[in-house]
């Protein structure tokens, strides 16, 4: 079955058309036969394009939403487009009510809007995707929607549930749902591929790492603790995100400043994290150069606290799994920041940790889906970065999802 993938931002989609094949039992995906990217929607955009049937190329395109973008990317799939057998969205909220792969229908579209005031950074975007999609192909296609959340229904209660009154969480759906479970899931597969260690097996923890932060703790292939929660809030510092921090601060600072609590979240979101700590930039490369070429302090201080929060959960995780197989880093600063990686491993040789330096800075640029051991052959807790590989994670996702209703 030929899967065409649909990752939709705000101003953005990521598409992949793949080829879903059974190999023993198992689902399998072929080289993408085309992929690329439309980025600026709402104006002038770019869209790349290339893949094993198309030569890389890059074009500038008058895009204004998601719909045109839609039909700007499957004119240039051209005569392969008929042969789609169905489109895998990844959709970041599902909530409580969307724990596995599912069709789309309209109902399905009217929940993922319904949880939009969850994800409102990305629910919106998704949906802008699907529709976008639908406009242009009918309905005569199935399509998936693919949830960040899924990966996360595992977690036992006492990892999923907050201390606060049962009939109000249960009232309003309150609990630690979880994100970047695509991510994680396709770092448990890196990681199992690379090691020879059966999925089953696999007791790890996964460090995504980019604009948006997470951890997970993985036990068996299966998800039982994350960092972010209820919402992409709360857990590691990110980019603009502060993470964790004390829920009475939206009251204080909602009087003191004299805005709505909204407002104050808002600034939690888009306004803290590595952009609010250093004052100029959430870009960890741009951090990264001014702490060493200009002795920046306060992105200095930025970079540290960023690894200290990273390294304060892999202890706590280490506990919730009892020890661990390996520690596996993904994402954009995970895989490309070699000097963050040293930095959140250092002091961590009680545990085992021993990186090879050499190792680490030559994994860079790593190819989707492979993998690169980073430590020592004598550590005890091994440590590797993975090129987290989502479009074949939904590619397959999609397929088992038909595949399990036929």
């Amino acid at each position: 079955m030929q899967v065409l993938v649909i990752n939709s931002g705000s101003s953005s989609i990521k598409f992949r058309l793949a080829e879903v094949v059974e190999e023993n039992g198992a689902l399998a995906t072929q080289p993408a036969l085309l992929e690329g990217s439309v980025k600026g929607i709402g104006g002038m955009a770019s869209l790349d394009i290339g893949g094993s049937q198309l030569g890389r190329s890059t074009v500038a395109v008058e895009v204004r939403d998601h719909t045109q973008a839609m039909r700007v990317i499957l004119n240039r799939l051209g005569d392969v487009m008929g042969s789609i057998g169905a489109v895998g969205h990844r959709v970041v909220h599902g909530g409580d009510r969307y724990v596995e792969s599912t069709v789309i229908s309209e109902q399905v579209e009217a929940g993922i809007d319904a949880l939009s005031e969850l994800a409102p950074l990305h629910n919106p975007a998704c949906l802008a995707g699907i529709r976008g999609a639908k406009a242009v192909l009918g309905s005569r296609i199935p399509m998936v929607a693919v949830f960040d959340t899924a990966f996360h229904r595992t977690m036992p209660d006492v990892a999923r549930r907050y201390a606060i009154p049962t009939d109000l969480a249960d009232r309003h759906h309150i609990r630690r749902y979880g994100f970047h479970g695509i991510a994680h899931a396709s770092l448990a597969n890196g990681y199992s591929v690379s090691s020879g260690t059966s999925l089953k097996e696999v007791r790890i923890i996964t460090v995504q790492l980019g604009n948006g932060c997470s951890v997970a703790a993985i036990a068996a292939g299966q998800s039982v603790e994350t960092s972010m929660g209820f919402t992409p809030l709360e857990g590691l510092v990110m980019g603009t995100r502060s993470g964790d921090v004390d829920a009475s601060l939206v009251g204080f600072l909602a009087e003191r400043e004299k805005v709505e609590p909204r407002e104050v979240e808002r600034w939690l979101n888009e306004r803290s994290g590595l952009l609010g700590l250093s004052g100029r930039s959430n870009d960890m490369r741009e951090l990264l150069r001014a702490a060493g070429q200009e002795g920046d302090r306060r992105a200095e201080l930025a970079i540290d606290l960023f690894c200290y929060r990273v390294r304060k959960y892999l202890g706590g995780y280490l506990a919730v799994l009892g020890g661990a197989q390996a520690i596996v880093f993904g994402g954009g600063i995970g895989e490309n920041a070699p000097e963050v990686r040293r930095r959140i491993c250092s002091n961590m040789d009680w545990c085992g940790i021993r990186l090879d330096a050499d190792r680490n800075r030559a994994a860079v640029g790593l190819k989707p889906g492979s993998a690169a051991k980073i430590s020592t052959d004598d550590s005890a807790l091994a440590v590797y970065v993975v090129a987290a590989d989502e479009e074949t994670w939904i590619a397959q996702e999609t397929a088992r999802c038909l595949r399990s209703i036929s």
